[in-house]
């Protein structure tokens, strides 16, 4: 990563905008500065992108034996979760009446 600093201007160029660096900071540490924001916002950016990349529709797979036995705990309503209730915990426990028994 090139940063560029003169020694009146205490100011880095980062792929985040300008990075204000006192005018004691010795040029290592300064690239060393520079070279952690810039890791930092790429990594920033990976996650975001892998982010964007899942599915955002939440399913029941793997948790509605759970929220069932939560359920029956709870309210002594016991019943199967379908597949097709709800991912919202509260909307699902709301209509869990409908739930088979």
């Amino acid at each position: 990563m090139a940063t560029s600093r003169s020694e009146e201007d205490p100011t880095v160029s980062t792929p985040a905008g300008q990075l204000n660096i006192p005018a004691s900071a010795s040029p290592a540490q300064v690239a060393a500065i520079a070279a952690a924001v810039g890791a930092h916002i790429r990594d920033q950016r990976v996650a975001t992108a892998a982010a964007a990349d899942t599915d955002d529709e939440e399913t029941w797979d793997g948790k509605r034996f759970a929220f069932a036995g939560r359920l029956e705990a709870t309210t002594d309503c016991s019943g199967r979760v379908p597949r097709a209730a709800p991912t919202d915990r509260w909307t699902a426990a709301g209509r869990r009446d409908r739930f088979n028994r």
